[in-house]
């Protein structure tokens, strides 16, 4: 190799390093932008709106924990758990031969005794009738003053025990109710329309009553499902702002991704102190159309979003784009990068702002205002998604 073509080779590779050199230095020192989700301003609905603090319950407006009046061996179990009850259904039937008897035993003695007031109290008509006759002809003189006597004196006796006999059947007829009353006792009936939730106990097994402050497992647990409602903690500093009528909005956990509507039913005149540094007030809503939206159970985890105002066709931004209640970041589409934007804000919610200044329709906020290299002043590319059209 000559000379020449060695210089050349080495001018060459001179040229080829120092253009490498130049790209990496160029790689290393060159501005990336920063990748950010956006969300164009548009205009729509604004609530303000606060939601319960710890998850709410699902809860029946009537639920019943019942159990016989009497304890004893369960001779009857007609129902069963899942099943639908009427009022008035049996729901568990105690063994009762020996009530049933008494019962019986009872009634017979009523009717007896009845009857026995009815004879006697007809014999004392008669009586008091032939009474009347004697003084009539005594009036004649054709019967004696004694004769007469004697008659007036059977009648009146005659008028005592028919009185008696009454008073016999009213007391065999209150022995009567008594009876009935004590076998109503060894019958549990269902006090309202609803479905079984639980039931302790089996055919042959014997139920003893819980004694006075001493709570045991109810015999049957029967649930009205027909009106339920969530009970939900609220913050102190929310609960001045909730009154019963205002709207709300209910999501469970079990119907992931909807809503269902309701409405405040109570606010708890009371604070619940079970934690110290959370403080909060029960509040209730009731659902408002729970026959739309079959399945809702009580004991179902809840949380409940009551609407305190609404404004429609508003300026509006997410509300995680907004910084501190007074800031956004804003993309501009001309120079790529971030600015940033006071704007003064109006309702909001979790889901969005409301803007009354500082924004226009079709402008371009960020919503990733969390994540790491935004700020303002730097380069940025918006990310693909749903968020950059707004909804």
């Amino acid at each position: 190799m000559t000379s020449l073509s060695r210089i050349v080779r080495r001018t060459l590779i001179l040229i080829a390093l120092s253009a490498l050199g130049a790209a990496a230095l160029y790689s290393a020192i060159r501005e990336h932008p920063v990748e950010v989700a956006v969300h164009r301003v548009d205009r729509g609905l604004v609530e303000a709106s606060i939601a319960n603090t710890r998850a709410g319950t699902v809860k029946a407006c009537r639920r019943a924990k019942l159990a016989p009046a009497i304890g004893g061996q369960i001779a009857r179990l007609p129902v069963r758990k899942g099943e639908s009850v009427r009022a008035g259904d049996t729901l568990l039937e105690i063994w009762n031969g020996d009530v049933k008897a008494d019962v019986e035993l009872a009634r017979k003695e009523a009717e007896a005794s009845r009857y026995a007031a009815e004879e006697a109290c007809v014999l004392a008509e008669q009586a008091d009738l032939d009474a009347r006759r004697l003084r009539t002809l005594l009036a004649k003189n054709l019967v004696s003053e004694s004769e007469y006597d004697q008659a007036d004196t059977k009648a009146k006796a005659a008028r005592a025990r028919c009185e008696s006999a009454r008073s016999q059947t009213a007391t065999r007829t209150a022995r009567l109710a008594m009876a009935r009353a004590v076998l109503e006792k060894t019958i549990l009936l269902a006090p309202f329309d609803g479905i079984v939730a639980d039931i302790n106990g089996e055919v042959g097994e014997f139920l003893t009553p819980s004694p006075t402050g001493i709570a045991t497992l109810p015999a049957v647990d029967l649930i009205d499902t027909s009106c339920i409602y969530v009970s939900a903690p609220m913050d102190e500093v929310d609960a001045p702002a909730i009154r019963p009528g205002q709207q709300a909005r209910i999501t469970l956990d079990a119907f992931a991704g909807r809503s269902f509507p309701g409405v405040v039913k109570r606010v708890a005149p009371y604070v619940l102190e079970l934690e110290k540094q959370a403080r909060t007030v029960e509040v209730e809503a009731l659902f408002l159309d729970p026959d739309r939206h079959g399945g809702l159970l009580p004991g179902y985890s809840a949380d409940v979003e009551i609407i305190l105002a609404v404004r429609d066709d508003v300026l509006r931004v997410p509300t995680e784009a907004v910084i501190n209640g007074e800031k956004v970041l804003v993309y501009n589409e001309a120079t790529e990068r971030l600015e940033e934007r006071r704007i003064e804000t109006g309702l909001s919610n979790w889901r969005y702002t409301e803007v009354l200044s500082g924004l226009k329709v079709g402008e371009t906020v960020v919503t990733s205002v969390g994540r790491e290299g935004v700020a303002p002043g730097v380069l940025a590319r918006p990310e693909a998604g749903p968020g950059e059209a707004g909804t």
